[in-house]
């Protein structure tokens, strides 16, 4: 037997270093240092795979995940929302392609939050399938053979039981006690002390804890699988629609920018067509600090699917539109001014509601009016629009309210080549000025078109006239299709269902034992036993000893009567 190394007989450490046995100074390597086991390539498979598979790791994989998740709601991403990547772009050009070499601004399909997702998965699947196996073998396993010694347990007692109890008897009322607690019990003789018999019950319950947890880690591997599934059948796509302006109909072209599935299919898309009827937005109108906030937007549209007739439904802000499949989300709204511009003899070559992009709460918008034919020249506008518009003591126009009240257009002119015809995409809400000729405002020294609806104003250089007939309002919608969301929902549902059972339902075991003296009386011991913590435990056993004394005695008293 090998002695602890502070033993007075112990061997030298020294020597042992050197292969020497104390006292022969010849080595024969039972002092030597003990060989540890080499891991060949198995063997470190072995190893991570235990570490990956294990509760720890799994639970850090799911916070990282968490933390990996961050970066998304802090920088805009391509899928939601390209134009915010392009103006980040604009508005941080040392940063940005940094973030963008890290694939910051594609979070949730870059390598190393991909890299988690699968890690997660891999290790929850590891986690759950040999847990449930064990869990299951316990569940048709019987409860646990009484200890000998039942005082070392929590809440031991001992009681004398009524005379003329039989023992026997005693434990099988013990034993229907506990079922009906919703214990599994099992009954066990066992021989005692001077050939008496000890039989006892063995009961346990508290298995849900465990089939919660085991329901919870099933849980997230289904949400995990169904997003990912969604991810790929799902698509999400924008349009902005302008006030009894076109109407949208469920096809690929009619985004305005979409962003499918890895495995979306343009057949899946079901057709439905949709129109902006009005738009209302309602602001605060005290003159407090709160004036001019938004209490209220509801877009009206009609629908209409397939074979059926025209719907009137409302969208508004978390209350969103179900139809064909997809989720209508309301994103934004602003101000459309409708625009004419006409050549010097009249004839229209250009005319629609062009959608402004707030600036501000009071709605300022700036909007790109573009007119590439039609005219001797290829005229550009940068717009601002006013929707109450006020006059600044510098001069500067802004907008005191949201609402249009006192609407104000203005106009700065540019001619030149617009860049539409060389291939490259360009946004129709900027106008790159470089290669173009500014006409009106800033240090042209000719002022800027300033219109209100119904005016006419004549361009520069005899271009012709533009106009500013109204101002109609347009609501920016969000277009999603998850075919899993209602999984998603189910699976959430089950853990945290999962997730509470764990917390709550103690896992506990209970056994009462009876023991046959040799002058007739019968001893009863109680005691418990937790997985884990279980501050109720003691009461438990408490109340089941005094449930149980109380049944012996409702039982006795009959015939001690008699």
């Amino acid at each position: 037997m090998s002695r602890p190394s502070d033993h007075y007989d112990s061997p030298d450490p020294a020597a042992s270093r050197a292969g020497v046995a104390p006292g022969d100074g010849a080595g024969d390597g039972s002092g030597g240092d003990i060989a540890q086991p080499r891991l060949g390539v198995v063997g470190w498979l072995r190893w991570f795979w235990r570490q990956l598979t294990s509760m720890r790791t799994a639970l850090f994989l799911l916070l990282l995940l968490a933390l990996a998740a961050v970066p998304g709601s802090l920088v805009p991403q391509r899928a939601a929302d390209p134009n915010g990547v392009t103006q980040y772009f604009v508005d941080n050009p040392d940063l940005a392609p940094v973030l963008d070499k890290i694939q910051a601004f594609d979070v949730y399909t870059s390598v190393w939050f991909s890299s988690i997702y699968l890690l997660l998965f891999i290790s929850l699947v590891g986690c759950v399938i040999p847990r449930a196996k064990h869990h299951f073998d316990a569940l048709r396993a019987k409860p646990p053979r009484t200890p000998a010694r039942l005082s070392r347990l929590a809440g031991f007692q001992k009681r004398t039981a009524e005379p003329g109890t039989n023992g026997a008897a005693a434990i099988e009322s013990a034993r229907a006690l506990l079922r009906k607690q919703g214990y599994r019990a099992v009954v066990f003789t066992a021989p005692g002390a001077n050939g008496s018999e000890v039989t006892s019950v063995s009961a346990e319950r508290g298995y849900a804890r465990e089939t919660g947890n085991l329901v919870f880690h099933a849980a997230l591997v289904g949400i995990l699988i169904t997003v990912g599934v969604g991810g790929g059948y799902g698509f999400s796509g924008q349009r902005v629609l302008v006030e009894n302006g076109q109407t949208f109909v469920n096809t690929l072209s009619a985004f305005d920018s979409f962003n499918p599935g890895r495995f979306f299919s343009e057949s899946s898309l079901t057709p439905y067509s949709m129109k902006l009827d009005k738009f209302t937005a309602t602001y605060e109108t005290k003159a407090d600090g709160a004036f001019g906030q938004p209490l209220d937007y509801d877009a009206q549209v009609t629908t209409q699917e397939r074979g059926q007739s025209d719907q009137q439904s409302d969208i508004k802000v978390n209350s969103p539109l179900r139809i064909g499949g997809t989720d209508v989300y309301l994103l934004g709204n602003g101000y459309a001014p409708t625009i004419t511009v006409k050549d010097p003899s009249g004839t229209v070559v250009f005319t629609d509601s062009v959608p402004f992009l707030p600036q501000d709460a009071s709605l300022t918008s700036v909007g790109v009016v573009k007119i590439p034919d039609g005219l001797a020249d290829q005229l550009g506008m940068i717009g601002f629009f006013y929707p109450t518009q006020a006059v600044s003591t510098t001069g500067a126009f802004y907008s005191t309210y949201p609402d249009d009240d006192y609407p104000v257009l203005t106009l700065n002119v540019y001619d030149g080549d617009l860049g539409l015809n060389g291939g490259k995409p360009t946004s129709v809400y900027s106008l790159d000025t470089d290669t173009l000729t500014q006409l009106t405002g800033g240090t042209t020294g000719v002022k800027s078109i300033e219109l209100k609806p119904g005016d006419t104003a004549q361009l520069p250089n005899g271009l012709g006239t533009i106009s500013f007939d109204n101002v109609a309002r347009y609501a920016s919608l969000d277009i999603h299709h998850d075919p899993t969301q209602g999984f998603v929902l189910l699976f959430a549902s089950l853990a945290l269902l999962g997730l509470l059972i764990s917390l709550f339902i103690p896992r506990r075991r209970v056994w009462v034992k009876a023991t046959e003296r040799a002058d007739g009386t019968v001893t009863l011991e109680y005691a418990g036993l937790a997985r884990g913590e279980d501050p109720r435990l003691v009461p438990a056993v408490a109340e089941i000893a005094d449930r149980h004394a109380k049944l012996l005695s409702d039982r006795s008293t009959p015939e001690s009567n008699a």
